[in-house]
This record gives structure tokens, C-alpha cells and sequence, in this order.
């Protein structure tokens, strides 16, 4: 199909060869510019209607005459560049005002949420200044809106600032007397007396714990005045003051004697071991130590934490279970022949070692108390000693000169310098901790069950089936005395608190004494307190680190496990746990700041308390 263009091209052809005139066109017709194809189609238009009327006039005058010169087509050319130039002025400006109109909406934005946060939180951009008028703060009806929600404190205009007084007071008080200053004194308005309080009634039957406050039943709306009165005098009854807070008492402090102000009266403790200042210097302790509060019967504070033993647990019942001095490393052994270490945090309670003894169930493991060595035992008749800095395990025995066949049962000193095995027919076997060789025996009536060091470890506690409990001096080995347990067939189970002032006794009745040890050794056969609270053999007994504690336990029924509070000798009614299941518990421990609780059971746990009395483990 022809173009328009080749149609053009045609016509022309065709109306000059009707006018005949000689002329040739130079070029085809696609070959001019754009612009010349339009003004050559206004041509032919004219030529057309100039033909008739004007057939003299020759046609390359008419093309002349309709042709637009360069001039003009240059000049249209610029004119559409400058359209161009317009064209973008005009899109530079109207971005421009989008941007500007854009910033203002965000200026807006934050001017209304510093308005909010102001309304909320107080004048945190441009702080309220007191004493000026309201429209200083806002304009036009910001400022009726604000007067609205918050008005101005008046009063503080009429009173002086402090340092003002303090001037004041300084420069007048060398031409005064004292009348003067008593006159100025009264004069002297308090910073908390607020004279809008006068002006504000308040409903005390709307809010139920302000009920209290009425003195009558038909009393709703108070003063503001008397709402702060009443509410002083309720919390003056809620929380009576204390001596040191009220006036005079400075004064009868002073004046009293240094001899009534003891250490126990303020519940401080002098730091000992220090002869001069000297030796303050040299050490970082506290030079005053604060004591511990006292813990209260009734009801005892614990949380359950992870099992301690939670990343390696036994296949066989924990017997024994012991922190280390430190607090923070634990052992575990049991009838699986392992003696296992963790790291005690509460969380995750990471397992640090774990040793394995082929030929002997651990029935019993314990720290040396300077924390070097771990001595354990079996039905065996011999022992292991486990050195904690060398990573050494030693096999000890038989003991020279005995026949024992079990050393199951022992218990080390608190100065670590004696082991005392239960040997047969009544007689303790004597062994050093550093030469392990067997030093001494002692020999008791009946068969022996149970050993128990006092606290400075020159004295032994024994029992057994003859149910008396015998007192040992290590230093002579000798008997220092012998009394009866009230009410013990067999006794089972002894433990001496840490500060030597009690013992108690337990025996497969489930009964459990307890003892003041200066009296029983002074003849006095009557327990302190009895404990009923078991009813089968009594197997483990233990005291915390201040003796406020005392934990037993039975391994022949499940959760027969008590805790009781010594000061008051009363059971914590709210352990063992009422909704959890200690299952046969068999050994306890504490750690040395009384933090931390242990039980192992027969199921292979060992169960993690956490004490909240306690601040530290």
C-alpha cells in the first residue's frame, strides 16, 4: 500500500503536468524535511484555486510564496527549546513546593508529638517557668486549651527561695535577737503546704481503700487539707517511727554510756585480727560486718531449680552428696560406682569430671574440709582417696592389723587431720588424713552406727546399739562421757551443729533429739526438743552453715524428708513441697552462705533448692 508521502508526490506530478509547466521536481518528496512536506501540502491546496483564476501566474512563484523561510523554521526550533526550558522550570518548581510543603507536614508531626509528649510526660522540650502569664506559654487558643489542663502555683512567688532565706537570715541575724529569729522561723512558709489544697474536696467512699480514712459512716466529701492529715496519721499508725528518728534521741545517745551500746544491740561485728591501723591497710575486708537477719519459723522461702546432676545422672541411688568449700563445685556418688563434679550456677549446672571405680559402689563420698582430697568408701575393706590438684586416684587398705570387712560408714574432722571409720563389735578405727595409715582405736559398748566430729575436731560423738551417746577426747583417747538418748533403742544418726552448742540424735524409731551439748555433758538427760515428725529409721540428718537449720531425712518412705527451724525447734510446714515428689531421699548438703539445698535420691537425682534467705551460696 503507497505511503502518503509517494500520494503527495503523485498529485503534484499530476496538477504540473495540467498546468504545463516546465518544472521538475529536484528531490522526491521524502526526502525534504518533515516540515517542508506540510507546507508543500498547503501549497497544492493553493495552487489548486489559484489555478483557475490565475492561470498566467507561473507555479514556482505560488511555491515560493507559501514557502516559510530558514528564518522562521530556526526560529521555531529555539521556540521549542525554550518550551522545553519552561517545561522543566516549571517541573523544578513545582517539586520545589511539594518539598517544602512536605518538610512543613513533618514539622507538623513533630510538633504535634512534642505537644503530646508534653501532655503526657510534663514539659520535657521548653520547661514551664513559673510566674508567667499564659499566653507566654502557647497563643490563641493553644494557650486556652493548656490553662485548661494545668494551672500555675501562685504561691510559690510569695516565698522566698532557700538560698534567699539563708541570706536573709545571715544578714539580719547580727541585728536581731533571738525573739527575732523565732519571729522569722514562724513567719517561714513550709515548701510542702500547698494553698490549693483548701480549694479541692475529695470523695473517700468512691475508692474502697480510702474507707478507712472516714470517722464516720455517713462521711463522703473532706477537704484536701484533711485528706493529707488523715492520710499522715494512717501511715503514722502503719509505720511508727523509729527512736533514732525522733528528736531528743541524738541527745540520749550522747548521753548514754558506752558500756549499754554493745556490738549485739546493733547487730554489728567487728572485724577481727587487726592490731593497728597498719593492718586495716593491708587487707580489703569489711572492718564492720554485718549480721545476718535471723530467719523466721512458720513458713520457709525456696525455689526449684534445675537438677543439679541434670546433664549426667545416675543409673543408681545417690548416697552421697556434698559442696565444696567454695560454694560453687559439687560432688554426687552412688551405687554406680561414679563420682561425678558440677559446677552449681542454678542454670545449667555444668558436669566438670566424672570418675569411675570398677570395683566399689560408692556408698559414701566426702570432701576433706580444707577441700584437697575426697575420701570414698564401700562395703569393701578398703578406700579411695581422690587428690583434687594432682587428678590422682589412690586405693587404700586393708587397714594393718583389722579384719573389717566394710569401711562404709566415716567421717573426717574439721581439721582435716583425722579420718574415724565404724569398725566391728563397738570399736572406731582412727586414720590420718596424710599418711592414711591407722593411728588409733576406740572401743564402745554394743556395735557402732554413727560418728560425729565437734567443730574445732578434738572431739568424737558416737553411737550405736546400746542407744547412749559417747563424747571422745581425740587428744587422750579416752571417754569423756556417756549419757542415754531419751527414748533410743538404736540410735542410727548423729549431727553436731557448726558452732559446737548442739547435737541431735536420731534413731530407727524415727524419733529425733535435740541437744544442748554443755548440758548433756553436764548430766542433763532431757532433750531440748523432740522431733516426731518420721516415722521410720531416721538415716541422715544434717545442719546448715549457721545453725538455723536442720535437715533429716529417711530413706524408707517417700518425701520423708523435714526441715526444722532450731531457734524456735519447730517443722516448716510448707516443705516438702506439697505438689512435688522428693521420692526416697537420702542425703542432703548445704552449701558453706546457705544458698543452695541438695537432695540426692534413690532415683539417681539430685535435687537443687534454691533458699531465699540466703543471699550467697
Amino acid at each position: 500500500m503507497p505511503s502518503l508521502w509517494e500520494n503527495t508526490n503523485e498529485t503534484i506530478k499530476h496538477m504540473l503536468l495540467k498546468c504545463k509547466c516546465p518544472i521538475q521536481l529536484v528531490k522526491p518528496l521524502e526526502h525534504l524535511p518533515p516540515t517542508l512536506h506540510l507546507n508543500l501540502n498547503a501549497s497544492v491546496a493553493v495552487l489548486s484555486l489559484t489555478r483557475r483564476h490565475h492561470r498566467d501566474v507561473p507555479l514556482s512563484s505560488l511555491i515560493s510564496q507559501n514557502a516559510r523561510p530558514k528564518i522562521e523554521v530556526t526560529k521555531t526550533k529555539r521556540e521549542v527549546e525554550d518550551d522545553v526550558d519552561n517545561d522543566n522550570d516549571t517541573l523544578k518548581v513545582k517539586k520545589r513546593k511539594r518539598d517544602e510543603k512536605g518538610e512543613q507536614l513533618v514539622k507538623e508531626q513533630i510538633k504535634e508529638m512534642k505537644k503530646l509528649e508534653n501532655f503526657l510526660f510534663g514539659s520535657l522540650y521548653s520547661p514551664l517557668e513559673f510566674g508567667k502569664e499564659d499566653n507566654e506559654v502557647e497563643d490563641g487558643n493553644n494557650a486556652a486549651k493548656v490553662s485548661d489542663l494545668f494551672f500555675t502555683d501562685r504561691s510559690a512567688d510569695s516565698v522566698l527561695s532557700v538560698y534567699q532565706e539563708d541570706a536573709d537570715l545571715s544578714q539580719e541575724s547580727h541585728g536581731h535577737d533571738d525573739d527575732d529569729d523565732d519571729d522569722r522561723a514562724l513567719q517561714r512558709k513550709p515548701v510542702w503546704v500547698d494553698d490549693e489544697e483548701e480549694n479541692t474536696t475529695v470523695n473517700i467512699t468512691k475508692v474502697n481503700r480510702l474507707r478507712k480514712l472516714r470517722k464516720g459512716e455517713d462521711e463522703n466529701l473532706i477537704s484536701g487539707s484533711e485528706y493529707v492529715s488523715r492520710l499522715r496519721a494512717q501511715h503514722i499508725k502503719l509505720n511508727p517511727g523509729t527512736e533514732w528518728a525522733k528528736l531528743g534521741s541524738r541527745e540520749e545517745i550522747d548521753g548514754s554510756s558506752d558500756d549499754d551500746l554493745t556490738d549485739e544491740e546493733n547487730e554489728a561485728v567487728v572485724s577481727h585480727g587487726y592490731q593497728d591501723v597498719d593492718d586495716i591497710l593491708r587487707t580489703n575486708e569489711d572492718l564492720v560486718v554485718k549480721s545476718s537477719s535471723k530467719l523466721l519459723p512458720g513458713l520457709v522461702e525456696y525455689s526449684r531449680l534445675v537438677d543439679a546432676n541434670i546433664q549426667d545422672p545416675s543409673s543408681g541411688p545417690i548416697n552421697s552428696v556434698q559442696f565444696h568449700r567454695n560454694g560453687q563445685l559439687l560432688l554426687a556418688a552412688g551405687l554406680d560406682k561414679k563420682l561425678r563434679f558440677f559446677q552449681i550456677d542454678g542454670k545449667r549446672n555444668t558436669k566438670i569430671q566424672s570418675i569411675f571405680l570398677e570395683d566399689c559402689p560408692i556408698r559414701k563420698a566426702s570432701f576433706l574440709p580444707d577441700g584437697s582430697q575426697v575420701i570414698l568408701s564401700g562395703r569393701r575393706k578398703f578406700f579411695y582417696s581422690f587428690d583434687l590438684v594432682k587428678a590422682r586416684v589412690d586405693k587404700i587398705g586393708p587397714l594393718v592389723g583389722r579384719e573389717e570387712k566394710s569401711l562404709e560408714v566415716f567421717e573426717v574432722s574439721p581439721d582435716s587431720q583425722m579420718i574415724a571409720f565404724t569398725g566391728n563389735e563397738g570399736y572406731i578405727l582412727l586414720v590420718s588424713t596424710k599418711t592414711k595409715q591407722l593411728v588409733g582405736t576406740l572401743k564402745m559398748n554394743g556395735t557402732i552406727r554413727s560418728l560425729a566430729f565437734t567443730e574445732n575436731g578434738h572431739q568424737l560423738l558416737s553411737a550405736g546399739g546400746d542407744g547412749q551417746v559417747y563424747h571422745w577426747d581425740l587428744r587422750t583417747r579416752t571417754c569423756l562421757h556417756k549419757g542415754v538418748d531419751d527414748g533410743c533403742i538404736n540410735g542410727t544418726a548423729l549431727c553436731t551443729s557448726p558452732g559446737g552448742t548442739h547435737f541431735a540424735a536420731g534413731s530407727d524409731s524415727g524419733i529425733v533429739n535435740i541437744y544442748n551439748r554443755e548440758e548433756f555433758l553436764g548430766g542433763k538427760k532431757k532433750p531440748i526438743k523432740t522431733i516426731e515428725n518420721l516415722t521410720t529409721k531416721v538415716d541422715f540428718m544434717k545442719f546448715n552453715h549457721d545453725s538455723q537449720i536442720l535437715a533429716i531425712c529417711s530413706s524408707m518412705k517417700k518425701s520423708s524428708l523435714k526441715l526444722i527451724h532450731i531457734p524456735s525447734y519447730t517443722v516448716f510446714s510448707n516443705w516438702p513441697p506439697p505438689n512435688a515428689s522428693l521420692h526416697y531421699p537420702r542425703c542432703i548438703d548445704f552449701s558453706p552462705g546457705g544458698g543452695f539445698m541438695a537432695v540426692g535420691n534413690a532415683a539417681g537425682k539430685v535435687l537443687l533448692y534454691k533458699l531465699h534467705h540466703y543471699q550467697h551460696a
